[in-house]
């Protein structure tokens, strides 16, 4: 297979390609990505360098038709999994213009040009967050949830998985969305939550929580997310959405009191903030139709995975130096600076 991934050197797209490369050693694997802030092309520099490892990095934007047509015809690509996204809420809040731009209009470009030049299969990643939010005693989110996106990044993924939806349903463009729960793992930007309690509590900073911490997330490992992209690439349905979760449901608070313990941090370091504009209070996912159609299951606990993922920022402190640049401090500190 000749495969394109947009936003490949992101946290989710750079374990998609490893794993990919790891499973599919046959498959020629083509990385377009703009490299924004939380795109590092050093996070894939070891296969960029093997030329042997079948992998091509390609610097672009999924708005550009003309650089997407010529990749997808220039590289005779069979299909298209689709990463590229501007993912922080915070940051869609301050700012939604760059998520309509890249979320929406840049996903209507790549589908576009993708449905020109006779791709056979493309799949969207798109979030749990386009369904909105759940109260406390619902049951979680099937693929048959309305969409009712209460931010603008969600909204801006909504809008996406509409137009997914009336490229099938128009034009019979071959097109499978998944939907997954919060992720955690490798490479994951450190604006992010278990990344950001982990870099503050190794400093012995204020860990700061919105709210009183009582937000509910369903937490996923990476690599257990990216073997349902692979799957719903193999045998995922044109048309048809799957969801994702980890079966591991927490609450922010219960989150960091777990992180905290693992570290040996002091608890006394917890700080409460004024919450997030519009801050879902719940998230859930019903993967049963994974599980039927594609043989979907989490392979990883969230006890396993929370102690992967801590020990590999323990081992790459060089990449988070690297990626904790001047723009990156000062948004954060201006973030919940204003929040205190």
């Amino acid at each position: 297979m000749r495969l394109l991934i947009t936003g490949g050197c992101g946290f989710i797209g750079t374990n998609f390609i490893y794993l990919m490369q790891e499973r599919h050693p046959d498959w020629k694997i083509f990385n377009l990505d703009k490299l924004t802030y939380a795109g590092n092309r050093k996070n894939l520099l070891k296969l960029e360098q093997d030329e042997n490892s079948g992998y091509t990095f390609i610097h672009g934007d999924i708005c550009d038709k003309k650089l997407v047509t010529s990749v997808l015809n220039d590289h005779k690509i069979d299909a298209v999994v689709n990463f590229a996204a501007e993912s922080h809420v915070d940051r869609s809040i301050n700012d939604p213009a760059p998520f309509l731009t890249t979320n929406t209009l840049g996903a209507q470009n790549i589908m576009e040009c993708a449905r020109s030049a006779g791709i056979e299969k493309f799949v969207h990643v798109s979030t749990d967050e386009v369904y909105g939010t759940l109260g406390p005693d619902d049951p979680a989110f099937t693929e048959a949830h309305p969409m009712e996106p209460n931010s603008p990044y969600s909204a801006s993924k909504a809008g996406a998985d509409l137009m997914a939806r009336a490229y099938f349903e128009t034009y019979k463009f071959p097109v499978s969305i998944t939907r997954c729960s919060n992720n955690y793992g490798p490479y994951q930007f450190p604006e992010k939550l278990i990344p950001l309690m982990f870099l503050k509590a190794q400093a012995g900073e204020k860990l700061p929580i919105y709210g009183d911490g009582s937000n509910i997330r369903d937490w996923i490992y990476v690599d257990d997310h990216c073997t349902g992209v692979e799957l719903t690439l193999l045998k995922g349905q044109p048309g048809k959405v799957y969801n994702f979760g980890g079966a591991a449901e927490k609450t922010n608070l219960e989150l960091v009191h777990e992180l905290i313990a693992i570290l040996g941090s002091d608890e006394s370091l917890i700080t409460y903030v004024k919450d997030r504009p519009g801050h879902d209070m719940r998230y859930a996912m019903n993967y049963a139709l994974a599980e039927k159609e594609l043989g979907f299951t989490p392979a990883v606990t969230f006890n396993e995975g929370i102690r992967k993922t801590i020990k590999w920022y323990q081992n790459n402190g060089p990449w988070l130096e690297e990626v904790l640049s001047g723009s990156y401090r000062e948004f954060m500190d201006q973030w919940y600076g204003e929040r205190k």
